[in-house]
């Protein structure tokens, strides 16, 4: 009788085990901007490291360059087309002054967008391309008034006030939480931008390590990011 029971505990705890891995394993990050889809944390990257995949990255944010009382744009070339964004600058001054230094710095030159899900959003910003690349530092969310709709761009983070390089453009309006800092759209009617947008989000894309259908079959690389002030 012993041994029965000894078996069957042990069935038991194996059955329990493998439940609690493949749980683990197939948590619901779908659906979720994140600067990463897997298990690896902002804050486990160094924050001062001298280079990431070619690119310098910084021990601190950037000091406040930016004019609220201009009006900015920024325009992302990509190998699919150019998208054109005005900045929300007087609603979250600290992100688009931290977007607009690293574009002028060349941070997003030859970047990729590492993961797109059609129908919500592309993503993008990150120097190491897998999801888990960053400038070197973190900096605070700032208020979220707007809605997450068809053009807009946010920032994407792992978690409350992680911020860094990677942010996402939605493919369509979706009702994310309002978790992910807005510092910009394209304009509704530039059908060019909107054109790019969708060539992007309609590349083909395979299983990412996370479990997602989300990792690009072709590589959309940005070239360069252009920032005006008016």
């Amino acid at each position: 009788m012993r041994s029965a029971a000894l078996v069957i505990f042990i069935i038991v705890a194996v059955g329990v085990g493998t439940w609690f891995t493949l749980s683990r394993r197939f948590a619901p990050t779908q659906g979720q901007p994140s600067k990463t889809t897997t298990v690896t944390k902002t804050t486990d990257m160094p924050q001062s490291t001298p280079v990431v995949s070619g690119k310098k990255t910084y021990g601190a944010p950037p000091p406040m360059t930016i004019d609220v009382n201009k009006t900015y744009t920024a325009a992302i070339t990509t190998s699919k087309g150019v998208m054109k964004l005005t900045l929300f600058a007087k609603d979250t001054p600290v992100t688009v002054n931290n977007f607009v230094f690293l574009a002028k710095n060349g941070f997003y030159d030859q970047t990729i967008f590492h993961r797109i899900i059609k129908g919500f959003m592309i993503q993008g910003g990150d120097p190491k391309g897998d999801g888990t690349g960053g400038p070197g530092y973190q900096f605070n969310d700032e208020p979220i008034t707007r809605d997450y709709t068809r053009g807009t761009i946010a920032m994407a983070n792992a978690g409350p006030n992680t911020n860094g390089s990677q942010f996402f453009i939605m493919h369509a309006d979706y009702q994310l939480p309002k978790d992910y800092v807005i510092f910009g759209s394209i304009d509704p009617s530039d059908t060019a931008s909107l054109s790019t947008l969708d060539a992007i989000a309609n590349i083909p894309v395979t299983m990412s390590a996370s479990g997602e259908q989300s990792k690009p079959i072709d590589t959309v690389t940005v070239s360069s990011i252009m920032v005006e002030e008016k």
